[in-house]
């Protein structure tokens, strides 16, 4: 099993969360998130200066089975792309192991 923790433009979570439940990710966890990015310098709008380095962002956490891993990257990656700096990162590591607390399952079958 995978973890994929997403983090991306707070704007492009409909489309992040779409793309998600077609490809069949129907439960996953978000959170809004502030972080600071590599951009250095800021931008001006309307007379008032900002940074786009410490945007809001969502962060996703999804866990799925291995072979799943690159269906679910893609769908976010084809989602939440601008083509900007600051459109996001995804991260994936290893989960041991899984267990569906009602029932006492364990292992990949308790993410479906």
């Amino acid at each position: 099993m995978k973890k994929i923790e997403a983090i991306i433009r707070k704007s492009k979570f409909s489309a992040v969360k779409d793309a998600l439940h077609k490809v069949g990710v129907n439960f996953f966890s978000y959170w809004d998130v502030t972080g600071l990015g590599n951009e250095k310098e800021g931008h001006v709008y309307r007379g008032v200066s900002f940074s786009t380095s410490d945007i809001q962002r969502r962060h996703i956490a999804i866990v799925v089975n291995d072979d799943f891993e690159d269906i679910a990257i893609d769908a976010i990656i084809n989602s939440a792309a601008t083509g900007e700096v600051g459109d996001g990162k995804i991260f994936v590591s290893d989960i041991k192991d899984s267990y569906r607390i009602r029932t006492g399952e364990k292992g990949g079958d308790t993410l479906n």
